[in-house]
């Protein structure tokens, strides 16, 4: 029997939408021949619904993107056995739970916290499910901007200068905060810790911009990071997980070319005005610092304790050589437009050979410590 998928989509995060459009890439690209396809959707506020196995229903379409909906059912897993069942509900009270089968391996294709911050990663640790990507620890300390810069500067990766700012220390003392981040000079870049697809950030040129632009992260998460600015073309590294002991792969690089200098690669310029930014696929980097990139992207990867896939984002100044690692995802996106499907297509992987290679690195995966 061909292994059973678990396509998880849509979630609690201001990523909802962009959610649902890696889904329909992948519901569109996964080899039906090899396995046979579950697909579950979680609305925003949280309830695991079945949903119809239908890409065209999760695509992005302009600036708007599509919403699980609750309807009188929700979705459980049977924790130990790997079985998917459909509770179906009257005024709140069961009547009914149809047998969706058995799970083998999950597909989580969640973005953001609530998903992609290891909370559905323990939940599937717990239910002894195997599933593709990153841990528990990996995609919470990814997940968390801060805690990611300090691991890796820990290990000697170079990750930029930038400064935290806890709930507590801007209700308490916004002045000395600002104090704080004048050593980094102008401008900055200021972003929730914990939130992706650039929901929230704001490039500050002014020192009398940065409450607004605090404030502005905020409303996606109480932890903000404030970075200085880094020099050089910002650059992404698809990172491809390999088994127990083997090396992980790292494709070229591509760049990330907006071509409005006066703006950055914001939620706009990455879902809708395509026609703003450009994706350079190899980045124009000479061969040396090309390799340089990859082995720190590699780097990166293992010391956060990645498995699957992430994408790692860089800076990389061509007159220093130097390259600054800005981030990492550990669930980049996969819709048509997405860098990591990119990145290994120019290397000769398929979209739909990427998808089976993480489904089968999945189930190859040992359960439990690793």
């Amino acid at each position: 029997m061909k292994p059973r998928v678990l396509i998880v989509f849509g979630g609690r995060s201001g990523e909802h939408s962009i959610s649902c459009s890696t889904a329909a890439g992948v519901l569109e690209n996964i080899d039906r021949s090899k396995f046979d396809v579950l697909t579950v959707g979680i609305t925003p506020e949280g309830k695991w619904v079945n949903v119809p196995d239908d890409p065209t229903l999760y695509r992005l379409e302009g600036d708007s993107g599509a919403t699980i909906a609750g309807d009188k059912s929700r979705m459980d897993i049977v924790p130990g056995e790997g079985r998917a069942l459909e509770i179906i509900l009257e005024e709140g009270e069961i009547v009914e739970a149809a047998d969706l089968g058995n799970v083998d391996v999950v597909f989580p294709l969640l973005h953001g916290p609530y998903g992609e911050d290891g909370t559905i990663q323990g939940m599937l640790e717990m239910a002894g499910l195997p599933y593709v990507g990153c841990g528990v620890l990996a995609s919470a300390a990814c997940m968390d901007k801060p805690t990611t810069k300090t691991i890796l500067t820990e290990q000697g990766i170079p990750a930029g200068r930038w400064q935290l700012v806890t709930d507590y220390q801007w209700r308490s003392d916004q002045d000395g905060v600002l104090y704080r981040l004048g050593a980094l000079g102008l401008p900055v870049y200021v972003k929730p810790a914990r939130a992706g697809s650039s929901l929230g950030i704001t490039k500050v040129t002014a020192v009398e911009d940065l409450p607004a632009a605090i404030e502005e992260a905020r409303r996606h998460d109480p932890r903000v990071i404030v970075e200085a600015l880094t020099k050089g073309i910002e650059v992404e590294c698809a990172v491809l997980g390999a088994p127990a002991g083997e090396q992980p792969k790292a494709s070229v690089l591509g760049q990330i070319e907006v071509k409005n200098e006066q703006k950055f690669y914001d939620y706009k310029t990455k879902y809708v005005d395509h026609d703003a930014v450009s994706l350079v696929i190899p980045a124009p980097l000479p061969d040396e610092l090309m390799k340089k990139a990859q082995d720190i992207a590699v780097a990166a990867f293992d010391a956060m304790g990645c498995e699957g896939l992430a994408r790692v984002d860089c800076f990389a100044d061509l007159e220093t050589g130097q390259i600054t690692v800005n981030e990492i995802n550990t669930m980049p996106g996969f819709t048509p437009f997405s860098m990591y499907p990119l990145l290994w297509q120019e290397a000769g992987m398929s979209y739909s050979d990427l998808i089976t290679k993480l489904i089968e690195l999945a189930l190859q995966r040992p359960q439990g410590l690793r």
